[in-house]
Order: structure tokens, then C-alpha cells, then sequence
């Protein structure tokens, strides 16, 4: 598949109000590729793609934050939770965990899509830049690139660390019930799966993109992205549909 259509397929799986704080993969590439003039001088070029970078981080680094509150929150709201299962009846618990579940499956499905975000917009870059340099005969990819690789979204340390954060929270209000084993639970999970299977099917999807960029071939080097190591993801793959939703 040609980098175009695959980079407007990721585009058009994530939510909708992430959609305009993608690169700018389609408009960018006939600046490059125009076949009548010529392309921007290398300043140009490079002063048109920190701008896509600014904008990229900005929007990373507030979703970042907001994930943060929400991440301390839910901590808060299932040791709450725990705390007064004693203290209310059954039906009231299973009540207030249930709500529980469908908030950390979305944060969760949210978190995965902000990391593919991160994932496409790198291999955007580094593709239109390459481009460019075939285009021009310039050297500007490896300049460009190492200025991102200090970025926050390419980094994304807190929110992958909150990914694994999130798997574990999952265990704890995901527990095997006594006498019933893995069936029960997993009949558990599938319900609420299909419950909030929107945003849940694009994250799979976005999982198993950012699977299968990131594991690449064997020989890796700086510029590589890192590979993926979400623990517990087969969670997610038990779930792959046909293929993904796109959420209107």
C-alpha cells in the first residue's frame, strides 16, 4: 500500500477530533513532488516541517496531560471502589465497577491511539523527507529527524508508562471469578468489548499498526522507531475484528 493511503487510513481511525492534528502527509507531498517549479529551498522545507512539528507536540503534550488527571483518577476511583464493597450491597458494587471498567477500556483505547498517533506522524516525516531529498538532492532528512527524536511525541515515556499502568488496573477489575475460571472472565471482557466496540475496534487497529511498524526487520539504528512491547496486547488481539470501524 502506498504510504499516502495508509497514512489517511490511520487518519481516518482515530477520533475525529484528532484528525486535523495529523501531518500534513497529502498537502505536503506535492510541494515536493511538483512536476512544474521547484520545490522549496531546504530553509523552506525544513521551516514548513517544524511548523508541522509544533503543532504535532502541542496537541501530544495536552492530550498527555489530561490523560495524567485521568490516570490519577481512576487509581483513586477503584481503590474507593474496593474500599466500600463491604459496606454496599452486591448489586451496587458490581454497579460502580462495571461504570469503572468502561472508563479504563476507553482511556486505555484512547492511549493506544495517541501512541499510533505518535507512530505515523514519525513515519510521515521521515517519509516526505526522504522524498524530498530524492526530489532535490539535498540532505535533509537526518537533520530534521534527529531534532525529532528529542520530541515529546516521539518520546511518549509517561503515556506508554500509563498504558502498562492501565493493563494492570484492568487485572484488578477484570478478576477470574472463583468456580467459574478463564470462560467467565473472558465472557466478561467480551461484553463490555461489544459495549464499546467503536472506539475498541480502532484501537486494535492501531495496535497491531504500531505492532507491525515498529517490529520492522532485524537491523535497527537510531532512527528507528522503538519497538513495541504493550504487555498483555494479545488482550487486545482476542478482540481483532474483520476489520477496523471507522469512527464517524
Amino acid at each position: 500500500m502506498k504510504h499516502g493511503k495508509w497514512h489517511k487510513r490511520q487518519v481516518d481511525q482515530s477520533l475525529p477530533a484528532w484528525r486535523d492534528e495529523f501531518l500534513r502527509y497529502k498537502e505536503l507531498k506535492p510541494i515536493v513532488s511538483a512536476v512544474s517549479g521547484l520545490p522549496p529551498s531546504p530553509a523552506e522545507f525544513a521551516a514548513i516541517l517544524h511548523a508541522e512539528i509544533e503543532k504535532i507536540n502541542a496537541f501530544f503534550i495536552e492530550q498527555e496531560e489530561f490523560f495524567i488527571i485521568r490516570h490519577k483518577e481512576l487509581q483513586v476511583a477503584i481503590k474507593e471502589a474496593l474500599a466500600r464493597k463491604a459496606a454496599v450491597p452486591e448489586a451496587a458494587h458490581e454497579a460502580e465497577i462495571a461504570a469503572i471498567r468502561r472508563e479504563i477500556v476507553n482511556f486505555h483505547g484512547e492511549m493506544v491511539l495517541l501512541l499510533n498517533y505518535s507512530s505515523v506522524n514519525y513515519i510521515g516525516l521521515a517519509k516526505i523527507l526522504k522524498k524530498y531529498d530524492k526530489r532535490t538532492g539535498a540532505v535533509l532528512r537526518l537533520a530534521v529527524i534527529e531534532t525529532v527524536l528529542a520530541q515529546p511525541f516521539f518520546t511518549a515515556e509517561a503515556v506508554t508508562l500509563m498504558v502498562r499502568e492501565c493493563e494492570a488496573m484492568m487485572e484488578a477489575v477484570f478478576p477470574t471469578a472463583p468456580g467459574e475460571g478463564q470462560a467467565a472472565a473472558r465472557r466478561d471482557r467480551e461484553a463490555l468489548a461489544a459495549a464499546e466496540q467503536r472506539i475498541f475496534r480502532n484501537t486494535v487497529a492501531a495496535l497491531l499498526a504500531m505492532q507491525d511498524v515498529r517490529s520492522g526487520s532485524s537491523t535497527r539504528g537510531r532512527h528507528s522507531l522503538p519497538p513495541l512491547t504493550l504487555p498483555d496486547s494479545e488482550w487486545l488481539r482476542s478482540f481483532q475484528p474483520p476489520s477496523p470501524i471507522p469512527i464517524q
